[in-house]
């Protein structure tokens, strides 16, 4: 569904717009360029189905939650009054049947939306620029299913979305683990590697009292024996070594998939975290 051409305000409205812009930034509202459009209901409808994005990557559950919010509106169950996005610049968009009085509270109140979006530090880290990043995923996903197919690429869509929470939302704020520096091995890593290896111990003796000191089948007993330890202890340690809440994140570094598998899970995980501080 297109977005009808004649979204700009009338000059009504514009003329509220820009006094009660005036009004906010005299109490001390620092907020990003907005710009308000003016859209139907069936237009918000969509917009709220796509997460407040005019374009975003076909998938069924879009459709259904268009299909619900369409007859909330339609039955009187719900009304969306107005949406903004955590953009730079913000983007909102306004209920054309709304009242002249319900217009001036919308816009005050979206205002308060720009200016938290801007200066909590919840949304700091958050993409500045997810107009322009949720049509290019949009592009590659329709890149992967010319190619690949629909259903293939929808029912991995499904899979990743059934995933989509498993996320670390404190990621982007703290630092949970040291990245691994990377070395060039060295003969000497090379020989510490090997000394590494399961060993027995001997005793000392002359050569003529070396198999009666140390018996070659006791010995090899007991290198089986370590062999065994070696591989019970490789066998029990955990991987990951470390806790990983962000399951996403260890599917994309661990997991068998394909190119484009890969690149649609890191679709998933980029819009997953710009969702994240509005959960």
């Amino acid at each position: 569904m297109a977005l009808g051409p004649a979204r700009t305000l009338p000059p009504d409205i514009a003329a509220a717009q820009r006094e009660i812009e005036e009004v906010a930034r005299g109490y001390g509202l620092d907020f990003f360029e907005t710009i308000f459009e003016l859209v139907e209901y069936d237009e918000l409808n969509m917009l709220a189905a796509y997460g407040g994005f005019p374009v975003r990557y076909p998938h069924w559950r879009f459709g259904a939650q268009y299909e619900e919010l369409s007859k909330g509106y339609t039955y009187g169950l719900q009304r969306i009054y107005e949406m903004v996005i955590n953009n730079d610049p913000c983007y909102a968009y306004l209920l054309r049947s709304n009242s002249m009085t319900d217009q001036k509270l919308v816009i005050a109140h979206v205002y308060a939306h720009c200016d938290f979006f801007k200066n909590n530090a919840w949304f700091a880290h958050t993409n500045r620029k997810m107009l322009d990043q949720m049509a290019n995923h949009a592009t590659r996903i329709n890149r992967h299913i010319d190619r690949y197919g629909y259903e293939a690429v929808e029912e991995f869509i499904d899979a990743c979305l059934s995933l989509e929470d498993l996320i670390d939302p404190h990621l982007p704020h703290i630092k949970r683990w040291e990245a691994p520096k990377e070395s060039v091995q060295s003969p000497l890593a090379a020989s510490s590697e090997d000394e590494a290896q399961p060993s027995v111990s001997k005793f000392r003796a002359k050569p003529y009292m070396e198999e009666f000191i140390n018996p070659p089948d006791v010995l090899e007993r007991e290198l089986e024996e370590r062999k065994r330890e070696a591989k019970q202890r490789e066998e029990s340690r955990s991987f990951p070594e470390k806790p990983q809440r962000d399951v996403l994140l260890f599917l994309l570094e661990h997991a068998p998939l394909k190119s484009w598998q890969h690149d649609v899970l890191s679709i998933i995980r980029d819009e997953a975290y710009y969702f994240a501080p509005q959960a």
